[in-house]
């Protein structure tokens, strides 16, 4: 009966995570584990650029931005999802739906530009390490790290605005755990077949042409470390790109098989555990790259728990 009168409102359902599959209280339970990992995680590391005054680089600052938008983009749909499944109710209102809809898009957007800046910051410190403090200032970093927000923001709120204006037939059931575009577009009436060609598009531009720049990046870097005589500096330098490289792989590996593979709107469970993947679990292992892979950052670790036992 609470289903059937929610079907009739103006809220949408959301059907939650793996719909029919057994045991989803367990899978929930490991997903607050990881949201807990993740938060702490990234907090920890956010903390530890601002206060360490030798994590005062550019690289440092657009790591914490990276660590800032983890924390936002996981806690736009971890919390929620938690709070459905342990009430029972599936339901969630259509202006909640439309702003989950802005964030987690101006989050993962604003994620693809800030790691293409990123590459591009490796690039100048490795390539041309004189100039780079004039290059990458403290400045251009905070640039790049309104750039990365500005343009998340911008590209979400087009596309949040339009796919929400498309009004709807049937159920309002969502098979999703949170409230995604192409979910909502699944639930059109009319013909969407031009914005899917826009999405497209988009899609090209968020996630092929980062991809392609930081390649670009990537193949002037590694034919710079060739050229090196140091051991010791090709080891620091390929330390620090294996590390952005592996979050690269982890972020766009997902999000090309979801926006770019044809027929994608046609499998729903394969969609949800990439998305999963995407939006969970690479918050949590991103500051884990990062800081056990990072001398600096595990010296700065050290440093923090030896002034906490010499405290206590």
């Amino acid at each position: 009966m609470e289903t059937r009168n929610e079907t009739l409102s103006t809220d949408f359902i959301l059907l939650g995570l793996f719909p029919g599959m057994r045991h989803t209280g367990i899978l929930v339970s490991v997903i607050l584990l990881i949201y807990t990992i993740a938060i702490t995680g990234n907090t920890t590391l956010i903390l530890l650029i601002w206060a360490d005054s030798r994590l005062h680089t550019s690289m440092y600052f657009l790591l914490s931005q990276l660590s800032l938008i983890d924390l936002a983009f996981i806690s736009s749909i971890v919390p929620k999802m938690a709070v459905n499944f342990f009430s029972g109710k599936k339901k969630i209102s259509l202006i909640s739906c439309g702003t989950q809809i802005f964030f987690t898009l101006t989050l993962g957007i604003a994620e693809c530009i800030l790691l293409t800046l990123m590459s591009y910051d490796r690039y100048v410190a490795i390539c041309h390490p004189l100039k780079y403090p004039i290059i990458i200032s403290h400045r251009v970093s905070q640039q790049m790290a309104v750039g990365s927000w500005l343009g998340g923001a911008l590209a979400s709120l087009v596309h949040t605005a339009y796919s929400m204006h498309f009004p709807l037939c049937g159920t309002r059931e969502l098979h999703h755990f949170f409230c995604e575009v192409k979910a909502i577009l699944k639930l059109s009436c009319e013909d969407i077949s031009a914005y899917e060609k826009g999405v497209v598009v988009t899609s090209i531009i968020v996630v092929l042409l980062p991809i392609s720049l930081i390649l670009s990046s990537y193949t002037l870097i590694f034919h710079q470390v060739l050229k090196m005589n140091s051991p010791e500096g090709r080891k620091k330098a390929l330390a620090t790109c294996s590390s952005h490289l592996t979050v690269v792989i982890f972020y766009y590996g997902p999000a090309m098989l979801i926006y770019m593979r044809p027929g994608s709107s046609h499998t729903p469970i394969l969609n949800q555990a990439l998305f999963m993947f995407d939006t969970i679990l690479t918050p949590m292992l991103n500051p884990l790259i990062y800081s056990l892979r990072n001398r600096e950052v595990m010296g700065s670790i050290k440093k923090m728990l030896l002034r906490c036992s010499i405290s206590k």
